[in-house]
């Protein structure tokens, strides 16, 4: 019996170096020696973006890369497509290196196989909601037919179905960013790039515009490279999440784990306070099925949040938890209320600012 083949990543980052500065080539073996920021900075004027980055970000997923401000994640986003060049390493696109690729293929990346979505909106005022949905297919010399009749169906996919010929300034935040996402999905292109795309918008607008991300990712499969700096936004979307930290990646995998297994103390401040039954999934703290009767089922999925509610937080009872129709575990309460304690952070000076 022969082993599956893991799949190739969609996207590959290999050993990436950002240093913004006259004679960035020759600092890259000095922060390969351990030169920090503030010392490169310090004793060079030169500035590290970004330090040794290796991640696999896969076809269909949400990769989410997170950090404060300053921890270089809008500056690795933009290296994906090349608008900022590397001071070294690869980045691999269904396995070919894009820094082999000349100005016409480059240009043939940015509008065939990804698409962007801006924090702020990026929308030409002049043009009509349908023009500006149009833009990625008219750029390629697309017939106008088909150009149109593509914007109208993601229009309509994201609510904006009737607004076709208003402008932008006629419409609410949370409306253009949907002409945004529109304009992204006409493209069609396997990946989307989205920096900081929610940031701008209201906190209810936010809530429903990750909700219909989401509800269009289900079907679309898209491969998606999401930016934030907001650690509740990165825990509901992200397949795999990515923390970046001065530059550096300081933890990445699947956000659940990350939550309840933080490696450093950055990241225990990180998570420390975030409403982990509202977050944490049953199938994250399930155990193994041994119990001979439970008190109800409860979907794999669920949050903790869900099954508090349903139990009335009696802390004797243990479920049986499901998915696809199957016992797959179970969840007694008295580690469901043990998972919700987090890890106390073991530098308790080092507060995240």
């Amino acid at each position: 019996m022969t082993q599956d083949t893991p799949a190739q990543p969609k996207v590959s980052i290999r050993g990436l170096f950002k240093i913004f500065g006259p004679t960035d080539t020759e600092m890259v073996e000095l922060v390969q020696n351990g030169m920090d920021k503030a010392t490169l900075l310090e004793k060079h004027s030169h500035v590290l973006g970004l330090q040794d980055i290796n991640v696999d970000m896969q076809a269909g997923e949400i990769t989410v890369i997170m950090g404060l401000s300053g921890s270089g994640k809008s500056t690795l986003i933009r290296h994906l497509n090349r608008l900022i060049e590397p001071t070294a390493g690869e980045i691999l696109v269904d396995g070919q290196d894009i820094m082999g690729l000349d100005a016409a293929k480059l240009r043939r990346l940015r509008q065939e196989k990804m698409a962007m979505v801006f924090q702020k909106f990026a929308l030409l005022p002049h043009k009509t909601v349908l023009q500006n949905a149009e833009m990625p297919l008219s750029v390629r010399g697309v017939d106008t037919a088909t150009q149109t009749t593509e914007a109208r169906k993601w229009l309509k996919r994201v609510g904006l179905e009737g607004f076709e010929e208003r402008f932008p300034a006629q419409l609410s935040g949370g409306m253009q960013q949907r002409v945004g996402i529109a304009r992204a999905l006409t493209a069609n292109t396997d990946i989307m790039l989205m920096d900081e795309a929610f940031s701008a918008l209201d906190p209810l607008i936010r809530t429903d515009m990750q909700d219909l991300l989401l509800e269009l990712q289900k079907e679309l499969e898209k491969t998606i490279i999401f930016i934030t700096h907001d650690l509740d936004e990165a825990l509901k979307l992200a397949d795999h999440l990515v923390i970046l930290k001065d530059g550096a990646i300081v933890q990445q995998g699947e956000p659940q784990h990350i939550l309840l297994n933080p490696c450093d103390p950055y990241i225990e401040d990180f998570v420390s306070d975030i409403n982990r039954a509202r977050v944490l999934r049953v199938r994250s703290v399930m155990s193994a099925l041994t119990a001979e009767q439970f008190d109800g089922d409860i979907e794999a999925g669920s949050t903790l949040e869900r099954l508090i509610s349903m139990s009335d937080g009696d802390t004797n009872h243990v479920y049986r938890v499901m998915q696809d129709g199957e016992a797959v575990g179970q969840l007694d309460m008295k580690d469901l209320v043990k998972a919700l304690v987090p890890r106390s952070s073991s530098n308790e000076g080092a507060r995240v600012a």
